[in-house]
This record gives C-alpha cells, sequence and structure tokens, in this order.
C-alpha cells in the first residue's frame, strides 16, 4: 500500500497510513472468508487456493483506500472497480510470466528439440523475470518506500511474535525479512512449476497456454503448504533450506525503515489485534 502497511489477523484486515498531515491513518474491517465459515475452505491445498485470491483481493482494495488517503479523498471505487482492477492485473501478470516465457522458448524450439529442456528453461526465463523485475523497480524512489514499510511490517511482527513491546526501539534490532512473506511465496510458485512444468508435452500454443493457466491453482496449492511447513519448522535444516531463498529476495523487497515508518506498522498490527479480538468476543 501507499505510505503504510496492511496487516491481516486471523478474523481482520487492518490498514494504517501515514496521511499527508503526519498523522496515522486507521482501519479495519472483518475478514468475510471462507476460511472464517467453511472448513472445507481449510482443508490442506485448497485453503493456499482461497488465500491467494483473498490476498489480492484485499491488497487491491486497501492499496486503493491507501491511495484516497494520500489525496484526502473519500471516494470509493466500489466492487466493481477493484474487481475490474484486480483482473487487469491478473492478466498482465499472467501475460508477463506465462505467456513471456512460454513464447521465448517457442522460437528455440528448432534449435533444442527436447521438450523438457524447453520447459525448463522457460521456467528459468519465468524465475529471472521475477527476480530482474524487482531488481529494476527497487531502484525507484517511490518503490523504495513501499520496500522500507514492507520491513516495517515484518521488524514488527518479529517483536511481536517474540513478545516484545510495540515500541521502535525495541522493534528496530529485528530483521526485515520475515519466512511467512509474499516474496517467498512468489518465489516458491515459480521454482515449484519449473518442476511442475518441465514434463509437460509441448502441443500446440493454445493448448499449452491453457494447461499452464490451469496449473497456476494447483502450484499455488502446492507452495502455499510449503511455506506454512517452513515457517512451522523454521528450526529444521531442511526447512531453512526451503525457505532460504525466499529470504535472500527479501533483502531486494525490503528495506531498513525509520521510526515513523515503524509507528505505522505498529497502529496497523494494533488494529488487526483489536479486531481479532473484538471478532472472537462476538462470536
Amino acid at each position: 500500500v501507499i505510505e503504510g502497511v496492511m496487516i491481516r489477523g486471523r478474523r481482520t484486515v487492518a490498514l494504517a497510513c501515514r496521511k499527508p498531515d503526519g498523522d496515522i491513518y486507521r482501519y479495519r474491517e472483518p475478514l468475510r472468508s471462507p476460511l472464517v465459515r467453511s472448513r472445507a475452505a481449510r482443508l490442506p491445498f485448497v485453503r493456499g487456493v482461497v488465500v491467494l485470491w483473498e490476498s489480492l483481493d484485499y491488497g487491491i482494495r486497501m492499496l486503493m483506500r491507501s491511495a484516497e488517503v494520500q489525496l484526502e479523498d473519500d471516494d470509493q471505487l466500489g466492487k466493481g472497480g477493484n474487481t475490474l482492477i484486480l483482473g487487469l492485473a491478473l492478466a498482465g501478470a499472467l501475460l508477463l510470466f506465462i505467456g513471456v516465457p512460454y513464447l521465448a522458448t517457442s522460437l528455440a524450439r528448432a534449435l533444442i528439440p527436447s521438450s523438457i529442456v524447453l520447459n525448463v528453461t522457460e521456467g528459468l526465463i519465468r524465475l529471472a523475470l521475477l527476480v530482474g523485475y524487482l531488481v529494476a523497480i527497487s531502484f525507484l524512489p517511490d518503490v523504495r518506500r513501499v520496500f522500507a514499510y514492507h520491513g516495517a511490517e515484518h521488524m514488527t511482527i518479529h517483536a511481536f511474535e517474540h513478545g516484545d513491546p510495540l515500541v521502535p526501539e525495541r522493534i528496530e534490532p529485528y530483521p526485515t525479512a520475515h519466512p511467512r512473506c509474499g516474496t517467498a511465496f512468489l518465489l516458491l510458485v515459480v521454482v515449484i512449476a519449473i518442476a511442475i512444468f518441465a514434463f509437460l508435452p509441448r502441443v500446440n500454443i493454445v493448448v499449452d497456454l491453457v494447461v499452464r493457466l490451469l496449473l497456476v491453482i494447483p502450484v499455488a496449492s502446492i507452495s502455499y503448504e510449503a511455506l506454512r511447513l517452513g515457517a512451522a519448522h523454521e528450526r529444521s535444516p531442511v526447512m531453512r533450506l526451503l525457505v532460504a531463498p525466499g529470504l535472500l529476495l527479501q533483502r531486494v523487497t525490503t528495506r531498513r525503515p525509520d521510526a515513523r515508518m515503524i509507528e505505522v506498522a505498529v497502529a496497523s498490527l494494533e488494529e488487526a489485534i483489536a479486531g481479532d479480538r473484538d471478532a472472537e468476543a462476538a462470536a
């Protein structure tokens, strides 16, 4: 989000961002999620798809709200506008990270007859695109601020998980990387896709792209479960190896924040905690 932090609690989505006048804007809303209402939605390999979609949905909504705070505009886009933006964002991401690598390797099909080699090359191009894109945007000043708020979020969560007071001087020693991070999830998706896509036969452009699009859902589900497993057993050497690439990539997607950014992250976490407490008391 813009000049702020969004945190998802057990039953609440919270947002805090720095207003142009220097005050902190706070907002929270109940998490209307199948994960709360349905046992089926919490099943392994199902919950990952639900979480992915909700993260995109709430992420777009909170991004738009944070933009309105910066513009001091109370008008809301509404559900239709959010759905349109979400759809366009998904289409652009799929085109860049699925269409472009596939088309690039298809041009080399005459030189590389093996479909396995082509598919692995396709996956490596996809990985290079992801890392290259993140590195490229990290040089933009506005994005560097977003990444600093990202670091503030992780540091604040670390402090909370270790039972430390949520004040900047106690939060500042913590690292900006966190094993349960969207960056780590994206990297896992790309790496697991390399392993799964490697054995796909190449038929024609329509069939191949449709199959890849359909496989995005199971790949995301497997990646989510792997991320949960790594976070639950982070002391295990095997799990440390699993989460290490994601932590390494967070050197790009996080920055050391200043104290004012940490204050915003604390405000967001406080809203999430308060929202969860109120929801559980009312249940």
